[in-house]
Order: structure tokens, then C-alpha cells, then sequence
């Protein structure tokens, strides 16, 4: 048969109970006669616990040592579930991410993959062994230990499978698949069979972080790995995630909502070439990300730059702005955490014309105020206010008719 690469979160994992279950789930692809590579990661809030001795030690520890602490849970799940396919009759092998041959740059906390030297894998499968990889981590070339950042596992998932050339990475999540909208804020979403790299990204990237992590469905799509989404509490098919056709493309794939955004606006800089330059070069110095940006039309020589940024980073984007309000000529700067950006996304729209118009009538008809608006060849987002945010899901959600999608 062929080689499949599994990966379960860390919600699977939590309690003796659940390693077993997903110890059998394991075994049953490998009874299937595939040769089997299982990613995991840390069991349940262990990595918070983690953090929390941590912070009981030093409140500002190097990365590089949390690093060091933090991929302790993988290696307690690994271990563990091994054990427990050991237990069911059957051979595993567990490996960290060292071991598995990840190797990556030097960026405690968030490090990327430079390459994967899969030689140990491919003699622990050529042995009949299924093989269990500690997700979310590597090394460097200070033979350091190195983490990924949350939701990493999925990652180290894809990345294998790339390297291995699996027939398919099958990624377990508390959900049936990829859905048109959050079930938990729309009812009657839609799980969807397919749907294509970019448009999981866009997905992931405006909000739905809960599906998969961003940067392994950009592996994904650079190396064509045969992508699914499933869970593991049924036998249901899941979501395939691919590089669809364009006759197979619908208008609008999925609504995302993501509440984490902040809207800052610069006042009263000078209406002349090179301030927009100054303001986000300093910005970018600070590795401050930058989503949507509105300038205003100059009036009395002057204009306003309003743009957003994770909440997280407000008070760090402020800082910047009120230290350096001289160099970019600004008369005051004004800020709120009270906006939601709500997206559509779908491959079919760059050759469709009103979908914005459609998009934007839902949120009228429902009262809802729509305060910057940015869009892609496959995207339209809008800022509107938090307590709105679920509102206005639901209304697009309704309006392109998505609950009805098979």
C-alpha cells in the first residue's frame, strides 16, 4: 500500500483513555498495509503548564531555554503513544524532532524548516515500525532545540509528508473538516469536500487558525502534499485540501471572522510623497505586520492614514508611532480595539462581478457599519464593529446561500 502521515492535536491526547483510542486509530491504518508516520503534539494544556513553571521561575527566560522546556510535552506524547501501540501487539518507534531530522533556522519560538533528513524515518518504516515524530520542533546548527510557534505540529506534519512523498497527510482536528463558516457561530455551515490551497490560507489567515496553521498549508501547496482535514471521532471523509480546477471553483468558499484587530489612525501628516514610506518603514524596523491600510483624499495639505494591526501589537505600534510623531510629521494619532475584520473567500469571485455588491447589501439590510474595506482576486474583507462581528457572519453566510453548499 502507501505511506500515510497522521497528526493529532494535543486535545487527543490528554488522558490515558484518549492515547489509546488514537494508539487504535493508528494501528488500523497500518492493518490497512500503509507504512504509518504519526505526528503529535504536546497532551492537552500542557504546554500552558509548561509556561506557567516557567514564568514561577523567571518572568523574561531566553527563548532559546523555552524552547528547550516546551518541547519536553512533545516528547512526553510521543513516548506515551508509543507505549500504547506497543501495548495493542504492535511495533513504534518514537522519535523527537531531532532525531526525525528537522532541521531549522536559529529563531527560538518560531523557527522555520530549512530541510527535513528523513534517512532515520525510512529505516524505522523499512523495519515495520510505525513511527511516532514529536511535532512543533527541531534543531539548529548550534545543535540547539528549536520550537515552531503554536499550532507547529500541523507543520511538522506537512513537512514530513513532503519529504517522505506520502500518498496522503491526514490532519485530526475536533472538527469534520473545513467548513463554509465557524459551526460554532453559524448553524447550518457546510462542510465542504474540497477546497484549494490558496483558498484554505486566505481562510486560515483571516481568522480560522483553528483548522490548520498557515504555514503548513503553504508547504502544502509548494510541494502538492495530498492535504486532508478530518476528525477522528467518526469515519467521515473530511475535507481535501487541493489545488482545485477552475470548473470546479465556486463563487464565495467561506466566511471568517477574526476579532484580534485593532485600527490606529495617523492625523494630520503632510499631503506630499515619502510620508507613507516613513511611517511604515518604521513600523516594519519594529517587524510590526501591517493589514489593511486607508489613506484619506489630502485636504489643507494635509491627510489621514488609518490602517490595522493585531491587537497584540497595538500598544508596541503606538510606541513607535508617538516616539517618532516628529519624523512622520503627524499632528496626533488616534486607536481602538473594538473592530472585528469579517472576510470572504473563494478562487470563483476574480471573474464574477457584484460580489461586493452582494456582500455589502447583507451587511446593510442588517445595519451593520463597514468602516475600511481591502480585497484580493480571491478575498473581500471588511472592518466592522466587534459587537457585530458574529452578526455579520451570519448575514454574508445567509446571503451567498453557503448553508446550502454540498
Amino acid at each position: 500500500m502507501g505511506l500515510v502521515v497522521q497528526k493529532y492535536g494535543g486535545s487527543f491526547l490528554e488522558n490515558a483513555e484518549k492515547v489509546s483510542k488514537v494508539a487504535r486509530r493508528v494501528i488500523e491504518a497500518y492493518k490497512e498495509g500503509h507504512s504509518v508516520v504519526v505526528v503529535v503534539s504536546a497532551q492537552g494544556s500542557t504546554t500552558d503548564e509548561l509556561l506557567e513553571k516557567a514564568a514561577e521561575i523567571n518572568p523574561k527566560p531566553s527563548n532559546r531555554e523555552i524552547d528547550v522546556l516546551l518541547s519536553a510535552g512533545e516528547q512526553i506524547a510521543i513516548a506515551l503513544l508509543a507505549m500504547a501501540i506497543e501495548r495493542e501487539g504492535h511495533h513504534a518507534v518514537s522519535l523527537t524532532g531531532y532525531q526525525a531530522g528537522i532541521f531549522t533556522d536559529s529563531n527560538y519560538g518560531s523557527s522555520r524548516i530549512k530541510s527535513v533528513d528523513a534517512e532515520r524515518i525510512i529505516k524505522e518504516l523499512d523495519k515495520k515500525n510505525i513511527v511516532v515524530v514529536a511535532g512543533f520542533q527541531g534543531w539548529n546548527k548550534y545543535d540547539d532545540i528549536t520550537t515552531f510557534g503554536r499550532c507547529g505540529s500541523d507543520t511538522t506534519a506537512v513537512a514530513l509528508a513532503a519529504a517522505l512523498k506520502a500518498d496522503r497527510c491526514e490532519m485530526y482536528t475536533d472538527v469534520a473538516g473545513v467548513y463554509t463558516a465557524n459551526p460554532r457561530i453559524v448553524s447550518d455551515a457546510a462542510k465542504l469536500k474540497e477546497i484549494s490551497y490558496d483558498e484554505m490560507l486566505e481562510l486560515v489567515n483571516l481568522g480560522e487558525k483553528n483548522v490548520l496553521h498557515n504555514r503548513a498549508v503553504e508547504l502544502a501547496r509548494k510541494y502538492n502534499v495530498n492535504l486532508i482535514v478530518k476528525s477522528s471521532l467518526d469515519d467521515d471523509p473530511g475535507t481535501i485540501v487541493k489545488e482545485v480546477g477552475t470548473v470546479e471553483r465556486m463563487l464565495v468558499r467561506g466566511v471568517a471572522r477574526d476579532n484580534d484587530i485593532a485600527r490606529i489612525a495617523v492625523i494630520g501628516v503632510e499631503d506630499k510623497p515619502g510620508v507613507a514610506f516613513r511611517l511604515f518603514s518604521l513600523l516594519a524596523k519594529e517587524k510590526i505586520c501591517i493589514d489593511i491600510i486607508l489613506q484619506s483624499i489630502g485636504r489643507d495639505n494635509t491627510k489621514d492614514i488609518s490602517f490595522t494591526v493585531k491587537r497584540e501589537n497595538l500598544n508596541k505600534t503606538l510606541d513607535v508611532i508617538n516616539a517618532n510623531l516628529g519624523v512622520i510629521g503627524a499632528a496626533e494619532v488616534k486607536h481602538s480595539d473594538k473592530y472585528s475584520k469579517v472576510s470572504i473567500v473563494g478562487a470563483g469571485m476574480v471573474n464574477n462581478a457584484g460580489v461586493a455588491a452582494t456582500m455589502f447589501e447583507a451587511l446593510y439590510d442588517a445595519g451593520i457599519n463597514i468602516h475600511m474595506i481591502t480585497t484580493s482576486e480571491i478575498k473581500i474583507s471588511v472592518l466592522v464593529d466587534v459587537q457585530d462581528a458574529d452578526k455579520a457572519v451570519k448575514v454574508v453566510h445567509d446571503k451567498f446561500n453557503l448553508g446550502e453548499v454540498k
